[in-house]
């Protein structure tokens, strides 16, 4: 195995500057956000694969913190600082730390404390011009910073979750697999659960209870549940209320009363993740797929296309581009446009930028409603080390 590049902290500062300097070209102003954040912030809306790996401690006044494991989250509370509002469109940069735990200490590849360098573009009206800017200066970014073999990866949360709304499904499983989309291996075990077995009862006096509970009656249900709990000598749980409790048990036994997910349904789903290819021919395929099977997406598909065509305005190469239907990175707070930068070989580590559209987020941290958001980070020490590491 070859020895990773070793990267100077010189050279690293110079790429910061360079980076920082055309960001602010486009317009985009720089900001400090804070290196301690609320933990709870991260923890609630950061997704498992980084919650799992996310420095967390309590001071001496009780408070939970955290380091920041990623820097997008607290831009966008620099911005609410600024516009509690949230009813002003701002173009925000930034390039500092950020900490994530490593199994095993980490490695140059894979280290616990490095760099992101970013955008944030908060409340721009014109969606699809919005992704198309920060995704296209995202590209211009690593190619200004020398990096030449490249790939760019795209996906579309939108368009799966109108693909999911659009099918005869439980309301339900719909929002459990939707849930889940940025998780592959966890969506497709729970396809094929649904489509086999959707509720497990742990047991005869489980399965018991589940028939037994009203669906109906929320209270009706509790005090079954308590009654239960109470004849099978189980003590309550410490972190779960009995009202949480009951209501994962009613899911249950919904799911309990319902027939499996049709195999036909289950092919459809499993055909359009497995699409993937130049994105042109990718939307088109999946517009054959799901015109055959009688689902309406041309606004979702419109809207696809209409991205596709703004990327080019911002001279992003499509010859370069690969929409896979089943991309959605590893951060739960992506709504819609997601985009990878990887250049080949390395897995992770040669993930080396990415970004997407979080619609959700700004008003999960206190806004008074949904603010459009796109944005992009580039981790800085993979980018100089594949262009050190000849890559480029």
């Amino acid at each position: 195995m070859s020895a990773e590049p070793v990267v100077s902290f010189e050279a690293l500062q110079a790429q910061a500057n360079a980076l920082t300097k055309l960001f602010q070209g486009r317009g985009y102003e720089l900001v400090a956000p804070a290196f301690l954040q609320p933990a709870d912030l991260f923890l609630d809306r950061m997704g498992e694969s980084i919650r799992g790996r996310t420095y967390v401690f309590t001071d001496l006044d009780g408070e939970e913190l955290c380091l920041r494991p990623d820097v997008t989250l607290p831009a966008c509370r620099v911005y609410l600082a600024r516009n509690p509002l949230g009813d002003k469109e701002a173009r925000l940069c930034y390039n500092g730390p950020v900490f994530r735990y490593q199994p095993g200490g980490g490695d140059a590849a894979r280290p616990r404390e490095f760099r992101q360098a970013g955008i944030e573009y908060i409340g721009g009206a014109d969606r699809e011009r919005s992704e198309a800017e920060v995704t296209g200066l995202a590209v211009e970014a690593v190619r200004s910073a020398g990096l030449r073999d490249f790939k760019l990866r795209i996906g579309d949360l939108g368009l799966f979750k109108a693909f999911i709304g659009a099918l005869d499904i439980p309301g339900r499983w719909r929002l459990r697999l939707h849930n889940v989309f940025w998780r592959p291996s966890v969506f497709r075990d729970l396809l094929r659960k649904l489509a086999a077995s959707p509720a497990d009862p742990a047991g005869p006096a489980g399965a018991i209870l589940l028939a037994g509970l009203d669906l109906e009656d929320t209270g009706s249900a509790e005090a079954q549940v308590c009654a239960h709990l109470e004849r099978e000598g189980i003590p309550p749980d410490g972190v779960r209320t009995l009202r949480e409790i009951t209501a994962r048990l009613l899911d249950l036994a919904a799911d309990a009363r319902q027939p499996p997910l049709p195999r036909g349904t289950v092919n459809l789903i499993e055909s359009y993740l497995s699409i993937s290819g130049p994105p042109l021919e990718s939307l088109a395929r999946i517009a054959d797929l799901t015109g055959a099977a009688g689902l309406d997406l041309g606004t979702p598909l419109g809207i696809a296309h209409t991205r596709l065509d703004r990327l080019g305005e911002f001279e992003v190469d499509m010859a370069n581009v690969t929409f896979s239907a089943e991309f959605g990175r590893d951060l739960e707070y992506y709504t819609g446009h997601v985009f990878q930068i990887e250049i080949p070989g390395p897995g992770r580590a040669g993930q080396i930028a990415g970004g997407g559209r979080y619609d959700d987020l700004l008003k999960s941290l206190g806004a008074p409603k949904e603010i459009p958001a796109v944005g992009s980070a580039i981790h800085t020490e993979r980018l100089l080390s594949a262009v050190q590491g000849g890559a480029s």
